[in-house]
């Protein structure tokens, strides 16, 4: 199990690039899900196996404009068909505690209605389809500071309140 955690984490790694231009940055990177394991990192990690099965998969597309709006995208492959999930982004990268990923990156950091919600975070809610599939995308008009965004954490359910499912580390961009 650990050559597999460590040859998902490698393949996930070598997926990830980031093209700076006159139009701002891109990055994508993907991953396929793996069981935690205490020893080795991973880049796309799986809690609840019942919701984001061993061997599904994440895509995630970063999109920063020169003026620092940014885009963040996500697919999924493989989880539990027609379920509402909840993703969010997080501060820190993945482990095989699920609370390693830290808070939920905000623009402006608060713990008021104010500062936990769509417009401060990086919510990327999406239902899955009957195979399993789901899609999201969030617009914002800010960037992340650098080295503090780490993550995205797949959530049981939509909103604030659901436990963490899976969680998959990004290399995010801040502004170029």
């Amino acid at each position: 199990m650990v050559a597999t955690v460590f040859a998902g984490a490698l393949a996930a790694a070598l997926f990830a690039t980031a093209s700076p231009s006159a139009h701002g940055l891109m990055l994508e990177t993907d991953g396929v899900f793996s069981p935690p394991a205490k020893n080795v990192a991973a880049q796309a990690v799986t809690y609840d196996q019942k919701l984001v099965p061993a061997g599904s998969w994440i895509s995630v597309r970063q999109r920063v404009q020169p003026n620092g709006a940014t885009t963040v995208e996500l697919k999924v492959t493989g989880l539990q068909p027609n379920h509402l999930y909840g993703v969010h982004v997080h501060q820190k990268t993945c482990g095989a505690d699920p609370a390693a990923a830290g808070k939920h990156y905000q623009d402006q950091a608060g713990t008021d209605p104010a500062h936990v919600n769509n417009k401060n975070e990086v919510w990327l809610d999406f239902k899955t389809d009957k195979s399993g599939n789901g899609s999201a995308s969030a617009q914002h008009t800010w960037a992340f500071r650098k080295g503090e965004a780490g993550s995205v954490v797949i959530h049981s359910t939509p909103g604030t309140k659901g436990a963490r499912a899976a969680c998959f580390s990004v290399p995010f961009a801040a502004k170029p």
